[in-house]
């Protein structure tokens, strides 16, 4: 491994940190971490979250051991002073899951610091490294010094020649929001980049790969000019004129509504893969994962398909993040301790704002047209409607449970909680209508968003906490904060359903049911299957239905129904049940007969399970109607 080495204009107090890629084939980082310690026996510690993703990751899990060396400032008998020996080697110690101790280290001594992180996850969260590409968060791969995360880092990436091996080096580029240098040499590549501190460094993910890349200009409302990158890696086949066209007009709707911007320059940093989706805001990036098929064909029409949507979506949501979310945020995460959890009943606001607002900026933007707004909203509005557990769940506890429930999906899901991304759209939908009944039209949720972004430049560091009596502060600015706190205690911390049809209706929307096909009828019995070759996979068992009354469970295999091999069809056939019918299914490794009631959906009360399901249709169109809807559709902000 190649040796740091002190720039002359280096500081005592700054963090150096090396990225050595040598062993990629076997998705292993290298990492020397060296710096001056300002206390005894100091400690270093990883994140175990990142910021944007609220789920504890436990990122230490991926470091093996832990080794340092006192390279300045340890006392040496003469005998080793004069030789050419390297210091001693030490391992350090773990004091708990993600932090280790260095019990040789003294006050004033420079150490430096080894260890290997394996890198072998594809999602945007933490680091991926292999032949094809060298991707990283340094949530993942940097050691933290306790209590010095304040000083200025230095940080190099050492990419060897092996890498660019049947690869045209030219097509190889680094991705990431921080400006860097590069140095080539016979037998590597380096890259260097430098943060303000460790908690800065940490918001820049960065990416080598074969990439292709288009720039392209934002203008603010004074004028100035902001500079955006798109950098794209894997295979694909995209039309990327295309794509540069549709990113500029929406970003361009975004800068023409909130007037400036965080940021300077902005980079979106994506992987075409097979399956994958997701995304990850940063302060003037984003890293972005989509399946190829979302990206914008080489002969994609004027209306963008579904697919594409979906993409233009995705950079739609990471984009408004570097307002709402980095910049104005919860209270909770504006000094944040990433080792512990941080709760929040107000993901809400941040996700479900954004989820309303991505898809409303497509058609701001007129990279899509109204009609193909409204699928996207109908989309959200059934998803809602085919949750029952909204009527357990507020949207506000959802948000605070994000830690233990939203990224831990199992079949239970459904019945007990909501999205606070889904059900959070749809709250952010109603108040945005709310506010234009309650004030004559004048204001609109997107006043309120810019009200908290106002209040943010106004700050030392241009960033804002808030919490839920803000909201009620700024909101009670544009109606009157009765009408906010009734809203608040119906639909933000009560679970009562969602006023969406009449709201829609007065801004010219008319949402149309089918009132013939209920929810239930789109699940037979209760229960969602998946087709094997084994038979019926029960994936899900609606609380309360024929199926869970009659003891049928998720993961059970269902092979026959009323003596017949079982598959959807004759699941379908028994969709109302009028007299009991013999399931013979698989539990684990065990044959069960299990009798399915008569009538056995007719026999639900007045549970709240029921409440829910009364009056849910399967599924919802929204259509224009002639007068009413630009006032909703068409904010002031809209230039094109």
């Amino acid at each position: 491994m190649t040796s740091l080495s002190h720039a002359a204009n280096n500081q005592p107090s700054d963090i150096q940190y090396q990225f050595d890629f040598e062993r990629f084939l076997e998705h292993l980082v290298d990492v020397t971490l060296k710096f001056t310690t300002d206390v005894d026996m100091p400690s270093l510690w990883l994140p175990a979250w990142i910021p944007g993703s609220y789920l504890i990751r436990e990122f230490a899990r991926n470091i093996t051991a832990v080794h340092y060396r006192i390279v300045d400032g340890e006392v040496l008998d003469s005998q080793l002073a004069n030789s050419n020996r390297e210091p001693k080697r030490y391992r350090a110690q773990k004091t708990d899951k993600h932090t280790w101790q260095l019990p040789e280290a003294k006050v004033g001594q420079t150490i430096s610091v080894y260890y290997e992180v394996y890198c072998y996850d594809l999602s945007v969260r933490t680091a991926y490294v292999d032949q094809q590409r060298l991707y990283g968060n340094f949530t993942s791969l940097a050691l933290a010094v306790d209590g010095q995360e304040q000083s200025p880092v230095q940080v190099s990436l050492i990419v060897p020649e092996a890498f660019f091996i049947n690869k045209n080096k030219e097509q190889v580029l680094l991705a990431c929001g921080l400006k860097s240098t590069h140095l080539q040499s016979d037998e590597r590549d380096l890259y260097s980049l430098q943060a303000d501190s460790y908690h800065d460094l940490i918001d820049y993910p960065f990416e080598i790969a074969p990439q292709e890349k288009f720039d392209f200009i934002i203008k603010d409302n004074r004028h100035q000019t902001l500079g955006h990158q798109f950098f794209l890696a894997g295979k694909h086949t995209a039309n990327m004129g295309r794509l540069q066209q549709d990113l500029t007009q929406i970003c361009q709707t975004y800068l023409n509504w909130l007037g400036d911007a965080p940021f300077n320059d902005y980079t979106f940093m994506t992987y075409s893969s097979g399956q994958d989706y997701g995304g990850l805001e940063h302060i003037n990036s984003t890293s972005l994962i989509t399946p190829r098929r979302d990206l914008p064909r080489i002969n994609e029409l004027a209306l963008p398909s579904s697919d594409y949507q979906r993409f233009l979506g995705l950079c739609s949501h990471e984009y408004f993040h570097a307002w709402w979310v980095k910049t104005v945020r919860p209270d909770v995460m504006l000094e944040v301790d990433l080792r512990h959890e941080a709760f929040t009943p107000l993901l809400w606001v941040f996700e479900g704002f954004t989820s309303y607002i991505d898809d409303f900026m497509l058609q701001a933007s007129e990279v899509i047209d109204k009609a193909s707004y409204l699928k996207l909203l109908a989309e959200q509005i059934n998803r809602y409607y085919q949750t029952p557990g909204r009527a357990h769940q507020s949207v506000a506890e959802s948000s605070f449970d994000a830690w233990i429930k939203l990224y831990r999906n199992d079949e239970n899901t459904g019945n007990a909680g909501i999205s606070y991304y889904n059900k959070g759209a749809l709250v952010a939908l109603c108040l945005d209508l709310t506010l234009l009944a309650k004030s004559d039209g004048c204001y609109r949720v997107f006043d309120v968003v810019k009200a908290f972004y106002e209040q943010a430049k106004q700050t030392d560091n241009h960033r804002i906490g808030i919490s839920s009596a803000d909201m009620g502060a700024v909101i009670g600015q544009f109606i009157p904060l009765a009408d906010w706190q009734d809203f608040e205690r119906r639909y933000v911390n009560g679970v009562e359903e969602l006023p969406m049809q009449e709201l829609l209706e007065a801004n010219g929307i008319t949402l149309h049911s089918n009132t013939k096909e209920k929810a239930d009828k789109s699940l037979p019995w209760g229960i969602r299957c998946t087709e094997t070759p084994a038979g019926l996979m029960v994936n899900q068992v609606r609380r309360g239905s024929a199926a869970a009354k009659a003891g049928i469970s998720a993961h059970d295999v269902i092979i026959a129904i009323d003596g017949i091999k079982a598959d959807n069809k004759q699941l379908a056939l028994f969709n109302d049940v009028s007299q009991n019918v013999e399931c013979y299914l698989f539990r684990r490794d065990e044959l069960m007969c299990i009798s399915v009631a008569a009538n056995a959906e007719s026999e639900m009360k007045d549970s709240q399970q029921d409440k829910a399901d009364i009056g849910s249709p399967h599924k919802v169109n929204l259509k224009l109607e002639k007068l009413g809807f630009d006032k909703w559709l068409k904010p002031d902000f809209v230039k094109f």
